[in-house]
């Protein structure tokens, strides 16, 4: 979905080459997409509308789930990965859990407490998932060179941590050598364009900005500007055919919580992942730069940069957002689970 061609950066007057996302808005390799699921899995519910349609894509073939790994760690975030994963029929995605400093904030609305009691799920705590830097690099080190995709849908504690890591058992490379020789691109749900403060930038203002500013792969951005007109949901739990899943659940709690949500949840996460499997056309265009974070973790865009790309809407906003409900429904295609 990614090409390699020749762009021509009208502000600076210069040509550079660079990996941009190819505009016929389809994955053209019949392998499946190798994909590295980075999410705070909370305290926002946007992201199990992501998690649940890349395990739709992996069901069609256009992706392989690589890991997922949580950019949180508050108590129980392990299992509810593990929990999806497992609901999805791929109980052996290894889950990832920040070791060191990092947020420990989680849903407020507490689902993700239903979701830990209902449904299986192998790890008993967080103590059982890896080192979410280590399980980086050695999902990593396995894959062919330029082939994986990250997409954060969380904080961007783990991505910075991974670019300062050192040289180790599992590879002499550094973390930023790393990911320039296995990284395809990173696609992040972050920042606010052209320029704002976005949460998953602020939280972690000191990784946000080492990590944009020193990522040696191109990096897709779906602001908060692109999410916030799409609301998805109410057909999901409206839907008497869906039993017994945590995607539904997940909604049907939370949704009526909020006064602001009675049309749907605001879709942000949803898109990063959708642009990553299925690229950006038809529904959106690129604008090419790059993003500059302050101290405190407010973003501008910088037009004469380049290594960067955000989205800008090019259709109506409705029409992802039925595509996205669709996509959301999925359930397992061999389920064997008796929950």
């Amino acid at each position: 979905m990614f090409l390699f061609i020749s762009c021509q950066d009208n502000q600076a007057d210069k040509s550079t080459e660079q990996l941009v996302p190819d505009t016929t808005g389809t994955h053209t390799s019949d392998a499946p997409l190798p994909v590295i699921f980075d999410s705070d899995m909370g305290p926002d519910y946007d992201d199990v509308g992501a998690i649940a349609m890349l395990h739709n894509f992996a069901d069609e073939g256009s992706a392989n789930i690589l890991a997922t790994i949580a950019s949180t760690k508050y108590n129980g975030v392990a299992e509810v990965l593990d929990a999806f994963n497992t609901y999805f029929n791929r109980p052996d995605i290894p889950v990832g859990i920040p070791t060191g400093k990092a947020s420990e904030l989680r849903d407020s609305q507490h689902w993700s407490d239903t979701v830990r009691l209902k449904y299986p799920h192998s790890l008993k705590s967080n103590k059982d998932a890896e080192d979410a830097v280590r399980l980086y690099r050695r999902i990593l080190a396995g894959q062919p060179d330029t082939s994986v995709t990250i997409i954060t849908v969380g904080f961007i504690t783990n991505i910075a941590d991974l670019l300062k890591s050192e040289g180790d058992s599992i590879s002499p490379l550094s973390g930023k050598q790393l990911v320039n020789k296995k990284v395809k691109m990173l696609v992040s749900m972050a920042g606010r364009f052209p320029e704002g403060s976005e949460f998953n930038v602020n939280t972690d203002p000191a990784s946000s900005q080492h990590a944009f500013e020193n990522f040696p792969r191109p990096i897709l951005f779906s602001g908060f500007e692109i999410g916030k007109d799409i609301k998805t949901g109410i057909p999901l739990i409206s839907d008497s055919s869906i039993q017994n899943s945590p995607v539904k659940d997940v909604f049907r709690i939370s949704i009526p919580m909020a006064k602001e949500d009675s049309a749907g949840r605001m879709s942000w996460d949803e898109t990063a992942v959708l642009v990553a499997i299925k690229g950006h056309e038809p529904f959106y265009s690129l604008n090419n730069g790059k993003i500059v974070v302050d101290e405190k973790g407010a973003n501008k865009w910088d037009s004469t940069g380049t290594g960067h790309f955000h989205l800008v809407v090019k259709a109506p906003p409705v029409q992802v957002q039925e595509l996205i409900n669709r996509l959301i429904m999925h359930q397992p295609i061999f389920s064997t689970s008796k929950h």
